[in-house]
């Protein structure tokens, strides 16, 4: 990796018309401390002051709070924070203030860097990763509703909503060429669906609405001023046909060129065509690849906002879970005696876990595989010149919080939690230990032989690609004890990790080679998840050296806006280290008795389609 510091190269492609205008880079800040010394020296001579620090500064937006992350030169965290962020729930409508977020950002910037002891003018550029929620302003860039309450500062739409179902199913009866890099079909948490629930419900919305953007190309945009889109979000989100730019990543000037990737054929036919107007204005008329500078880097109102220099470079945005893959996907130490192609090779057996609210499956390959039922094939939506493949379970922190949360035992257990200073999930191992020695279970996971889960609690993601789908619980008696609870939360994470085998299974089945994989985000912190998944789906996990893999991802934005690097994938293998790796259980009951558990899972919702089938005929 002796390649890996070079300077970002005059043909990194932006596929852009926006003019291309000079930013101070990190390379300033040492310029202008040299020519203060050397002013000092002519009537003084002190001592040279202590050249700034060079950190990096992530900021992701989640379901639930925003956060920033300082990273040093090797991609050590120096400090984070987070702000909460208001969410409103009605049924299957979730939304959000863009307005929230952005004080909330502005709020977590300053707390790291105070608890971090780093000054706004050391922090050398900085990304943005947030969910893919759709975000409505009007031209002057103020909120547009899009709840049925009329409240204005409910201008999102959150990823995980899904009051769009029928439009979904709308858009899945058309032919388009577009559904088959979808996986056959859009799910209602992309945004075409989205956009056409607005259109038919809140018409005086959709006249105002003058952007239509991500939540992470608006944070950019509300940064920076610049609206160019990322290659990341408008592909996996918005069925942006990423590989028509597949001739010009290596042309010198491919960043003045419109963004070319958009099917008018499609807009027209779901009866959205009037966002093609103006050279597709308001949904993207420029896209660029994740890190490439953004403007003139931070405004000085944001960076007034955030405590941070103006024209601090600011990278083109990454989707939260696609950040994580970036911040964790080359965590893998592969010997400096292996060939270029083997490293090149070596990724596409990778698959990255990241884990929250829900959880994203990400891989990469060399070319193009469609897979049923599975979002993709997106060609450099994550990896520059890979084609990435995602899958996804809608609820997974969320299935688990859900299930403890409702049920009897839930304020007993997180007292007892409370007066021994651990999380309830940490006493929830301990009750599990403890029954399995006072059982003489032959192993912990054995202790769930009677419970049987299907976690499509918010529909099945991947790789059924049901949104109808509904969560299961079989085997449930009239025992309210912790014990009980203990019991049913382990099924539950044994599910979410049957569902995850599922996926491996069904994406190996269809050309991957996936044999490893990678863990973070929340859930990955919890011992047992990651055990029951390395023992479920049968391979090594290995967790990454800094476990806030999101934020690293956004930082990398950063680095690679400032040209500190001449890639995103030179700041991946740069700043990516790995840390502990969690192998499957040597013992062959072990596989044999999740093998018997993952035929019932996978019976479960065999199940569910035949009685819904029997109701929908006693009701024809």
């Amino acid at each position: 990796m002796s390649d890996a510091r070079r300077a970002w190269s005059d043909n990194t492609p932006r596929l852009t018309p926006h003019h291309y205008r000079h930013r101070l880079g990190a390379s300033a800040f040492s310029d202008r401390g040299a020519s203060a010394s050397l002013e000092m020296a002519a009537t003084s001579a002190p001592e040279p002051a202590a050249p700034l620090r060079s950190v990096l500064l992530g900021v992701d937006v989640g379901t639930g709070s925003a956060r920033a992350g300082l990273f040093d030169e090797d991609g050590k965290l120096l400090g984070s924070a987070s702000s909460p962020i208001q969410i409103w729930k009605d049924g299957n409508c979730i939304e959000q203030s863009s307005t929230d977020i952005w004080h909330a950002i502005c709020a977590a910037v300053k707390a790291a860097c105070s608890l971090a002891n780093v000054a706004g003018e050391e922090v050398a550029g900085l990304g943005f990763a947030a969910t893919c929620s759709l975000v409505a302003v009007d031209a002057d860039g103020s909120p547009v509703t899009v709840s049925l309450s009329g409240d204005t500062r409910r201008n999102i739409i959150v990823w995980m909503d899904h009051r769009a179902v029928k439009q979904a199913e709308k858009i899945n009866s058309s032919s388009s060429p577009v559904l088959q890099y979808c996986g056959g079909s859009l799910s209602p948490e992309m945004q075409p669906p989205k956009l056409l629930w607005v259109k038919e419900n809140l018409q005086e919305s959709w006249t105002m609405a003058f952007r239509w953007m991500d939540l992470s190309d608006w944070l950019a945009y509300r940064a920076t001023g610049d609206d160019t889109r990322s290659l990341c979000t408008t592909v996996c989100k918005w069925t942006y046909l990423g590989h028509a730019h597949m001739e010009q990543i290596n042309e010198k000037d491919s960043r003045n060129m419109e963004a070319c990737g958009w099917d008018d054929d499609f807009w027209e036919e779901i009866g959205l065509g009037d966002l093609i107007d103006g050279h597709h204005a308001k949904i993207g008329r420029s896209v660029a690849f994740p890190g490439h500078p953004l403007g003139s880097g931070l405004t000085p109102d944001a960076a007034k906002e955030m405590g941070l220099r103006a024209g601090t470079p600011v990278g083109t945005s990454l989707i939260d879970a696609h950040a994580g893959g970036v911040g964790v996907m080359e965590s893998v130490a592969v010997p400096d005696s292996e060939s270029k192609e083997y490293e090149k090779g070596a990724i596409c057996h990778r698959l990255v876990l990241v884990c929250g609210t829900s959880t994203c499956h990400m891989a990469v390959s060399r070319r193009k595989l469609f897979i049923p039922g599975v979002w993709g094939p997106f060609w450099s939506a994550m990896v520059p010149e890979y084609w990435l493949t995602e899958g996804g379970q809608s609820a997974t922190g969320a299935l688990l919080d859900y299930i403890i949360e409702n049920h009897v035992a839930s304020p007993r257990l997180a007292n007892r939690a409370a007066s021994q200073n651990i999380s309830v999930f940490e006493l929830l191992n301990k009750i599990l230990e403890s029954m399995m020695q006072d059982l003489k279970s032959p192993f912990l996971a054995a202790l769930t032989e009677d419970i049987h889960v299907l976690p499509d609690f918010h529909g099945n993601r991947s790789p059924i690609a049901d949104p109808k789908a509904k969560g299961v619980v079989c085997g449930l008696t009239l025992d309210t004890s912790e014990k009980q609870l203990a019991l049913l939360y382990l099924a539950t994470v044994q599910s979410i990790a049957y569902g995850t085998r599922h996926i491996v299974d069904h994406c190996n089945a269809h050309g991957h080679q996936i044999d490893t994989l990678l863990a973070c985000g929340g859930l990955a912190k919890n011992p047992l998840f990651l055990q029951e998944h390395a023992d479920i789906v049968g391979c090594p996990i290995v967790l990454p050296r800094e476990s806030e893999s999101v934020l690293l991802g956004a930082a990398i934005l950063g680095a690679v806006a400032s040209k500190k690097y001449s890639s995103l994938s030179d700041s991946m293998k740069a700043l990516n280290a790995a840390g502990q790796v969690i192998h499957p259980a040597e013992d062959p009951k072990v596989k044999k008795y999740h093998d018997a558990k993952y035929q019932i899972f996978r019976e479960l919702y065999e199940q569910q389609l035949s009685h819904r089938s029997i109701m929908a005929q006693a009701l024809a």
